[in-house]
């Protein structure tokens, strides 16, 4: 390429630029992707570069990126799963639409408008966007939660409405009328489409991947499954339905498909930056100067949806037996108007139910509620749900009588307290988790309330008098301050500690315990014993090999105690031959850990 780039190029260029340079930023500001995408679209847009004139082209391509988010969610969902969902689909779902139309009539009917354009503006805010909300829900984690799976219901049940709104549109449409015949016959063919659809997903596809997996490359894998996507994208978009909803069904139809992780990942990078080119795209059809011009009505209109339709669902998610996190979290997060609302309000302007300028306002104001969403979901959910009150308990510790003390009952404590039962030893067991404590005494445990860094905890029971204090805690901070209270108040006594990694197992042979175990030190090693023997080796052989790598793990601390953490790692690869010398630093090794580790579970 020696000539100047092709516009599209540049187009692509831009795109490329803008996302790379402001997702992260907003993502470490912590306002999340889509927000950053929303607003390098804006900058990008003709009201302020004008890189392109005509946005609404792109947005129709990129809707491609939630046909294929839906397919992967989809994939998660088998059939049983859906059925489940099927109260909150058309029971909640349903109601949530017609509900919050009728209130969000209210305001444009203040404002003088017709009935015919109050009720195209109430239906197309009802729908939310299905692209935003799925995409807040999957950077959070929360599809499994509650407040997911009922966004999610709500969802696909807007996506379903499509189709009877846009025949609402083409009967409130002046000079034309549509006879029950017609009406009919589009429900048919939507109901033909889906039971197609169906039929072929149960029966074909499974077949026609397990061909291609034998015969074909991953590359016609990868294609077959756009080939699928796309397919039932567009059966569903020939008969009026959303594109989305085809791939969802597709996605539900080979969940249990044995080749559901290869489409998985066959469809991640497609999903991905489609799904940001969507969100590029509806950024840039911002039109500033509207906003500017009309500043008044659109923020009237945006409050007004905003409030009504998150208190509509707020209250219908409690009414369905939902607590009230999960409510207000349902509610901030599906409080936008959506893309499909676009495409309502562009049938309803071509056909003449609302004037051109109305549907700009709507569109507008649907467009400007989608950039409200990560900034309601960021600041405002966390002050309208309580804190849960941190549970407490009240200790006497009169009964703490024993000759161990094990300060620490998750999972590794657990088994440290069994080997000392099984030993004929009495523990004295001390967690600074209610919850653990509670549900440990459901279970028979006798497990003290308490924190181990607290000299009067301590006192109270007996750790001068125990023959041994074994600290089984997490992350290294804590242990380290339970050590070093032990170490300078108890000296006698011997202190027996688990490390998190070779860094914290020197640290804590600098403050002077008996003992440290690092732990995953034996379980990785005992893992690498047996595969040995599984790819072939002796038993014996690999009982010798485990024998000598555990000797210059031990070696090689010793070395690094007495001169640095790196310093000691390079003399020892000088007095160690191979293929010791090419063990590299790691979770277990010479580097820090890169985050704290999570609180761990109880078994």
């Amino acid at each position: 390429m020696h000539g100047d780039p092709t516009p599209a190029y540049l187009t692509v260029l831009a795109f490329l630029g803008a996302a790379v340079l402001f997702v992260p930023i907003f993502k470490r500001l912590g306002l999340g992707s889509v927000l950053g995408y929303l607003f390098a679209g804006m900058l990008l847009g003709p009201s302020v570069i004008g890189i392109t004139r005509e946005p609404e082209e792109i947005v129709q391509f990129a809707e491609l990126g939630v046909v294929f988010l839906l397919f992967l969610i989809g994939l998660e969902l088998n059939p049983g799963r859906l059925w489940a969902m099927r109260k909150d689909i058309f029971g909640l779902g349903l109601l949530q639409v017609v509900l919050c139309a009728g209130l969000i009539m209210i305001y444009p009917l203040l404002l003088g408008n017709s009935f015919n354009t109050a009720l195209v503006a109430g239906l197309g805010l009802s729908l939310s966007s299905t692209a935003l909300a799925m995409q807040l829900i999957e950077e959070r984690g929360a599809m499994r939660m509650a407040y997911g799976q009922t966004s999610f219901a709500i969802l696909l049940m807007q996506d379903l409405a499509i189709v009877p709104l846009l025949l609402i549109v083409a009967l409130l449409a002046p000079g034309e009328t549509m006879e029950g015949d017609e009406v009919a016959f589009s429900i048919v063919t939507a109901l033909t489409a889906l039971g197609g659809i169906i039929l072929v997903g149960h029966y074909l596809l499974s077949p026609m991947f397990r061909l291609l997996a034998r015969f074909g490359g991953t590359e016609i894998m990868t294609a077959a499954a756009l080939l699928v996507v796309l397919a039932a994208a567009t059966t569903m978009m020939s008969v009026g339905l959303s594109m989305a909803m085809g791939a969802f069904l597709a996605g539900v139809l080979l969940a249990e498909s044995n080749y559901r992780h290869e489409l998985e990942a066959d469809i991640e990078p497609f999903r991905g930056l489609l799904l940001g080119l969507f969100f590029l795209a509806v950024g840039m059809t911002i039109d500033l100067g509207l906003v500017m011009e009309r500043w008044q009505i659109i923020l009237g209109g945006l409050v007004s949806m905003i409030v009504f339709k998150a208190a509509m669902i707020y209250g219908l998610v409690r009414l369905f037996g939902r607590d009230h996190a999960t409510a207000t979290k349902t509610g901030l997060l599906l409080s936008q108007g959506g893309e499909f609302g676009f495409v309502l309000y562009t049938a309803a302007a071509t056909r003449g139910v609302i004037s051109s300028d109305d549907a700009s306002l709507l569109i507008a104001i649907a467009t400007l509620s989608m950039v409200t969403t990560p900034f309601l979901i960021r600041f405002l959910a966390p002050r309208l749900i309580p804190p849960k009150p941190v549970a407490t308990l009240t200790e006497t510790f009169e009964d703490a009588v024993g000759d161990v003390l094990i300060i620490g009952f998750g999972r590794f404590g657990q088994l440290v307290s069994q080997m000392f039962l099984a030993g004929g030893y009495r523990p004295i067991i001390l967690d600074n988790d209610a919850e653990r404590v509670t549900e440990a005494r459901r279970f028979g445990s006798r497990v003290f309330y308490g924190e181990g860094h607290r000299l009067d905890v301590l006192r109270s029971v007996g750790a001068e008098r125990c023959q041994l204090i074994a600290v089984c805690t997490s992350p290294a901070e804590r242990t380290n301050a339970i050590v070093e209270v032990i170490h300078a108040q108890f000296p006698e006594v011997k202190v027996f500690a688990r490390a998190f990694d070779r860094r914290h197992a020197l640290n804590l042979l600098d403050l002077g315990i008996a003992y440290q175990r690092r732990e995953t030190l034996d379980s990785a090693i005992r893992f690498g014993r047996d595969a040995l023997v599984a790819l072939g080796m002796e038993a014996t052989v690999a009982g010798e090999t485990e024998e000598r790598v555990r000797k210059l793990d031990s070696d090689r601390l010793d070395f690094q105690r007495i001169e640095g953490l790196v310093e000691g790692h390079r003399k020892w690869k000088e007095v160690t031959p191979e293929p010791f010398t090419r063990l590299a630093p790691g979770d277990d090794g010479d580097a820090p850990p890169t985050a704290p580790p999570k609180k761990e579970a109880a078994e």
